[in-house]
């Protein structure tokens, strides 16, 4: 995905940027399934495509040590999802949002229940 539409976004917070995972519309036997039956589903998954910095932490207290660096840039505990993860979240947290055409979700972090994680070729799931 380097050099396109998701390069322009930027993900603040704790939050992470999915492209979700396309639903089959049949079930395993070959049924087809009416619109909104994959809407009513409580849980979704889809691929990382972006995360924000993370959680914010207040800047430290102040010291009376001399020697130590004064902290003025934000600091942030990361998240655990990374680019390319197969995330499965609770969809009533999910934003979504459509750009160009394209449908991306806006996710808390929190709201994340599992990631799936291939250490083979990330490019694959982002095509």
């Amino acid at each position: 995905m380097s050099g396109t539409i998701v390069d322009k976004f930027i993900v603040v917070g704790d939050r992470v940027l999915i492209r979700p995972k396309s639903n089959d519309e049949r079930t395993k036997s070959g049924i087809y399934l009416p619109p909104g039956v994959k809407e009513k589903e409580k849980i979704q998954s889809g691929y990382v495509l972006k995360i924000g910095p993370g959680y914010p932490v207040g800047p430290p207290p102040e010291s009376d040590e001399p020697w130590k660096e004064d902290v003025s840039t934000p600091q942030y505990i990361p998240l655990q999802a990374r680019v390319g993860d197969l995330a499965v979240f609770m969809q009533n947290s999910a934003y979504e949002i459509e750009y160009e055409g394209e449908q991306y979700l806006v996710v808390p972090h929190a709201a994340i229940l599992l990631l799936v994680r291939e250490d083979d070729d990330l490019e694959y799931y982002l095509k």
